[in-house]
């Protein structure tokens, strides 16, 4: 990410002059494409910042019907289009005369990451696309880009910490105040990737591993690792790839973690073998066209075997590293998990009523998911076979990435608290985007606002000096004055 995305101040023009305004708020739009779907989020911020970064709140938010940008690759038009919607929104939302001033950026996530892996060129073509459709608004383009997975992990520490007033609060004396808190980790679970992201005082091995970020005054050292491929859809992916290549591609294959009885068609192409992320599965000869039936066999410890092998612990070059040879220091202090991690937990606690407060509890709560029928689960959430069925296999997953993959354990574990939204803002990444990049706009002065041309704004000035110099002669002559008639009275 390059450039300023932030309006350089809050101002309006009266015959091609700034006038500044005291209480009206910039804005900016962040639209987040992820893998399954894009969200709109627009924000807005005062003019005087603390230690220069804006005190930023939600406005508004938006979110696109459709699958994410990368879903329309080899369909010319369909990401761009899918914006429109929420664009149209946002040129309603915020008020006509800051349009101009409203930054407005797009950062893509993992979805589009491996379409970049597969086809390079389309990855491109979709991002020019998408960056044409943003222009064409009234708004102050900055980028339409691929976000790292470091900067994703690392803008959705800044929204979490930001939402529960780590860096700043509003006292009780009328300012902005340092609370001289202990900031929280962040958990990202989406639909390609998963994130963790926390500061460390530990030498961090890898210095891929490492950001530094500046807000508030303050200065802080994270460590954040993306895992691609780990995000939940392509998990499950990888998964089905894992289980019928295991078994060997055939008309049938059974599935532990899908309830006993429940089954359901795929497509080995389309369904499983289509990503990179399975890429290292993928049979030497088979047909993309062929359709398998999957069938439940809702065997708990065999779905947590199978998951496990999806991870590798061995092979490590560090002193110590989460899995997949990837560094990791300890995990320290609490943690706030969010987007699918949320979900995820909300239907434990829905199925079961166990919240994920120990190891035990959570290795009890999905052992009894496991052990149920997809009648049983839909009777209790409410919810269509299709959200349920991947239940107890997501919450498996969940299992070994927090305690085997993170090594959260029964003291770390319970300092984990699983969050949807937070002072009425969404949890992710694009709050912090904001935040961190709110630090390149200067802050503003609260003092005189300049609304003329240098001409009569200089008279003006000239004017008002004469009068206060006349002011204070005649207030020193009546001390004068009065001194004389005290002295004559005397």
């Amino acid at each position: 990410m390059t450039g300023n995305m932030f309006s350089k101040g809050m101002s309006s023009t009266i015959n091609g002059h700034n006038v500044k305004k005291n209480h009206t708020p910039d804005y900016g739009i962040v639209l987040d494409a992820g893998s399954s779907h894009t969200s709109m989020y627009t924000y807005k911020w005062p003019a005087d910042k603390q230690n220069d970064t804006g005190i930023v709140i939600q406005h508004n938010e938006c979110h696109v019907e459709g699958g994410g940008i990368s879903s329309y690759a080899g369909f010319p038009g369909g990401a761009a289009k899918s914006l429109e919607i929420c664009l149209e929104r946002a040129v309603k939302d915020i008020p006509k005369y800051r349009h101009h001033q409203t930054s407005l950026y797009l950062g893509a996530t993992a979805g589009m990451r491996l379409l970049n892996i597969i086809n390079a060129t389309e990855s491109q073509r979709v991002l020019k696309e998408v960056e044409n459709k943003l222009r064409s608004y009234p708004f102050k383009f900055k980028n339409a880009t691929i976000l790292g997975g470091q900067e994703e992990g690392a803008y959705g520490w800044v929204t979490v910490n930001y939402l529960l007033e780590n860096f700043v609060k509003f006292g009780f004396v009328g300012r902005w105040l340092n609370p001289g808190r202990e900031t929280v980790g962040a958990l990202d679970l989406g639909g390609a990737s998963t994130q963790i992201a926390f500061e460390t005082s530990e030498k961090v091995e890898d210095k891929d591993n490492v950001m530094e970020l500046k807000l508030y005054g303050q200065t802080y050292r994270l460590y954040t690792q993306s895992f691609l491929c780990y995000g939940q859809d392509q998990f499950l992916r990888k998964l089905l790839a894992h289980l019928i290549t295991t078994a060997g591609v055939k008309p049938q294959v059974a599935h532990p973690c899908y309830p006993q009885q429940f089954n359901v068609s795929i497509t080995l192409g389309k369904d499983v073998f289509n990503s990179p992320c399975t890429k290292s599965y993928r049979p030497a000869q088979y047909d993309p066209q062929m359709t398998i039936s999957v069938v439940g066999t809702g065997d708990y410890q065999s779905c947590l075997d199978n998951i496990k092998k999806l991870f590798s612990f061995d092979n490590c070059s560090y002193s110590k590293c989460s899995f997949n040879g990837v560094f990791q220091p300890n995990v320290r202090g609490s943690f706030m998990a969010f987007s699918a991690f949320f979900f995820t937990s909300n239907y434990i606690k829905l199925l079961t009523n166990i919240p994920v407060t120990s190891p035990s509890r959570l290795k009890e709560a999905n052992r009894l998911i496991c052990n149920m029928t997809m009648a049983e689960m839909t009777q209790k959430t409410k919810q269509k076979e299709k959200h349920m069925k991947n239940t107890c296999a997501v919450s498996n997953f969940v299992q070994v990435l927090l305690l085997q993959g993170y090594s959260f354990d029964e003291h770390s574990l319970p300092s984990i608290s699983f969050q949807k939204k937070a002072g009425g803002a969404s949890v992710g990444w694009a709050l912090g985007c904001m935040l961190t990049l709110s630090n390149l706009v200067p802050a503003e002065s609260l003092g005189m606002r300049k609304a003329l041309p240098p001409g009569p704004w200089a008279g003006i000035l000239f004017l008002f000096i004469t009068l206060l110099l006349g002011a204070l002669g005649y207030l020193l002559m009546m001390i004068y004055r009065n001194a004389r008639f005290k002295e004559g009275m005397v």
